[in-house]
């Protein structure tokens, strides 16, 4: 484990390095070492000693190399929109900003690929990507970096359909904890060519190398879109309406989950007037003919289970106006609580158990003092909880903790993961061995000893345990 304070002849002579390298792009400012000391998660900043802003991916190995020689850590970081932790410095050391690493390499039309660097942002990708009819599906509702969705195995509101990044990322360059560079992958669509380096590194959440560029499958724009928003009376209708949907073999596109709090929050932030149940956002990709058949059957099997009236928008602008009011769910619930910030943790479990999962929780949100909201990407069984707590307040932290802890035991015990999406970081290490075992976690602890043998890449997070 690395010192958690580098001596200050060792910082100096080391940041004078950086400079040498990268010039005013290597900063010691306070505020610029706050900010990446921190994601948008409710754990304790940890500032790194110095900030470094890189162009390329030669610049991040000249970091890293001069990191490795001085024994000291190194911390990516993308748009800082994770969740666990995974950005805090919490053993000091380098922070990479990958963020200027922002240019769209190429675009291969068609073979449906393309490859950018780690610091473009998938609304970035997707506005560079519109004049050739074709689009990124992955969509974790943050502006993240795509970097940063490879490092975490993103997902989010399109997963039903298109997958996660683990079926999305094609090819990846990685900068080592040496310093050398190797690229995984191809651009062909399968290889049995070797062991499978560019899974290994997405979800390795940086502590494995810093990831440059990746190449990703693109799709094309569907001809027709048609999206939806739906009430039910319970959690289990809303749930069994998606279960019969995907049974059937309807390829939806999007199903989102809302409580009826959720909605409450939502309606009184974005000025909307949805009713206030358990709720479905839903979205068809298609054909003009397919989109109409999927939306037929749907309907017809929500009827079946007590749902209101559907919201239809087919015209772009009404469903980006859906699906702006879905992804403010966060500050839609800080907003109930002024004052307040929040704690983002998910879950996911098999979608047959995903009502019972949340109506456990609902049940001991009934006797807590703390209110949450649940939300989730049902059609893969993943879902959130947001808990709004006041600073400092002590009491509310550890009811949150302690209803934290009962989420993750209830969804192990129904066949679950502790993290769908979020990742470990270094909020949820205590989890990983109590899922995987001590085997699968030893496993994991020698890859990382493999390949960062001096445990410089992002320590304490992921296998830290």
């Amino acid at each position: 484990m690395p010192d958690d304070a580098l001596p200050n002849e060792s910082r100096e002579s080391l940041i004078a390095e950086l400079r040498e390298l990268l010039g005013e792009r290597c900063s010691t400012a306070a505020a610029v070492r706050e900010q990446h000391g921190r994601d948008e998660g409710w754990h304790p900043t940890a500032a790194p000693d110095a900030v470094c802003f890189a162009e390329s991916t030669e610049e991040v190995a000249g970091v890293v190399r001069r990191c490795a020689a001085a024994a000291v850590p190194v911390i990516p970081f993308g748009a800082g929109t994770s969740l666990e932790g995974h950005v805090n410095a919490i053993h000091g050391g380098v922070c990479i900003d990958l963020s200027r690493m922002d240019r769209v390499l190429e675009v291969n039309a068609a073979d449906l690929d393309c490859r950018v660097q780690a610091g473009v942002t998938r609304k970035q990708l997707n506005t560079y990507l519109r004049d050739c009819g074709l689009f990124f599906p992955i969509d974790p509702g943050a502006d993240a970096s795509i970097g940063g969705m490879a490092a975490t195995r993103a997902s989010g509101t399109n997963a039903v359909r298109y997958g996660t990044m683990r079926e999305n990322v094609m090819s990846l360059t990685v900068v080592l904890a040496s310093g050398e560079v190797i690229r995984t992958g191809t651009r062909a669509r399968k290889s049995s060519a070797g062991y499978d380096l560019t899974r290994l590194f997405v979800g390795s959440e940086g502590t494995l190398g810093v990831i440059t560029e990746i190449g990703l499958k693109l799709h094309g724009i569907p001809e027709a879109i048609s999206s939806a928003v739906v009430d039910f009376p319970s959690v289990s209708a809303a749930v069994d309406t998606v279960i019969e949907t995907i049974q059937m073999g309807i390829p939806i596109a999007r199903i989102e989950l809302l409580d009826a709090y959720a909605m409450e929050a939502i309606n009184a932030y974005s000025k909307t007037d949805y009713p206030q149940r358990d709720t479905l956002f839903l979205e068809f990709h298609g054909t003009e003919r397919g989109v109409a058949e999927q939306v037929e059957t749907v309907g017809e099997l929500a009827g079946e289970h007590g749902a209101g009236d559907f919201c239809w928008a087919t015209r772009e602008e009404d469903r980006s106006r859906q699906w702006a009011a879905r992804h403010s769910a966060y500050h839609a619930a800080l907003a109930q609580h002024p004052g307040t910030r929040g704690m983002s943790t998910d879950a996911c479990v098999p979608i047959s158990r995903l009502a019972e999962c949340i109506e456990t929780m609902r049940a001991a949100l009934l006797d807590s003092p703390l209110d949450s909201t649940i939300l989730g990407h049902v059609g893969d069984g993943n879902f959130h909880m947001l808990f709004c707590t006041e600073p400092g307040n002590a009491a509310q932290h550890a009811e949150m903790l302690r209803l934290n802890e009962l989420l993750i035991d209830t969804t192990l015990r129904l066949g679950g993961t502790c993290t769908g999406e979020h990742g470990i970081g270094a909020g949820k290490l205590k989890y990983l061995r109590r899922e995987h075992g001590d085997g699968a976690v030893e496993a994991m602890r020698a890859i990382k000893a493999a390949l960062d043998p001096r445990n410089l890449m992002n320590p304490g997070k992921t296998v830290a345990c």
